[in-house]
């Protein structure tokens, strides 16, 4: 995830048409594929270009992607003209959270650090696997330290604070912050003898 733009929250990337009939697949970043139903509009963006709005005529769910049909895409032309493009919602229309809940755009920024206070970086951006979002944490000497956002990793999120804190799988941040130097390599042996040729 890049710098989003002002007033908008990306919630997806569109990975590739489905059918013939303008219908896509999109890789979402919501918690619940619902809330494509619940908003008013949906924006595309094309790289840095303004967002269209567009309504939403339909969503599914289809192996662990987003099937959209929006107004005005009616079929695989229009569809494949969309792919890669980022799937964006006004802030103001995101449906109100439980509490405890947070959206992932909230937290960019925030301070992350252990249980005992030490510090392990800023949570600059995240993307998204098929098994879970997973983090990425840079620290004051602008390492990357890459965390499984999972609920046993995760303890608290404290957003008027602006701190998150987590408690990394064992070995996790060594792997990062102490790589192990490079082996040396062993010379090779090429097999040929020394010493001069005799000469007639």
């Amino acid at each position: 995830m890049t710098d989003r733009l002002e007033g908008f929250v990306p919630v997806g990337g569109v990975a590739r048409p489905h059918g013939i009939r303008g219908e896509f697949c999109i890789k979402s970043y919501a918690d619940s594929p619902s809330l494509f139903g619940r908003v008013p509009a949906l924006f595309m963006q094309d790289g840095n270009k303004p967002p269209k709005p567009y309504a939403v005529r339909a969503w599914r769910e289809h192996k662990g992607l987003v099937l959209l049909t929006l107004e005005g895409i009616d079929d695989r032309d229009r569809a494949e003209a969309l792919r890669g493009q980022t799937v964006l919602v006004r802030e103001q229309d995101l449906p109100e959270l439980e509490e405890g809940e947070h959206y992932l755009y909230q937290m960019m920024g925030c301070r992350v650090v252990l249980e005992d206070g030490s510090e392990v970086g800023v949570l600059e951006h995240f993307f998204e696997t098929a098994e879970q979002d997973t983090w990425v944490i840079v620290n004051t000497e602008g390492t990357e330290i890459l965390l499984p956002a999972v609920p046993e990793f995760v303890l608290d999120v404290d957003l008027d604070s602006e701190v998150i804190t987590i408690d990394p799988p064992e070995g996790l941040l060594d792997i990062y912050l102490n790589p192990e130097p490079p082996k040396k390599k062993k010379p090779r042996k090429d097999g040929k003898k020394g010493g001069k040729r005799k000469t007639e």
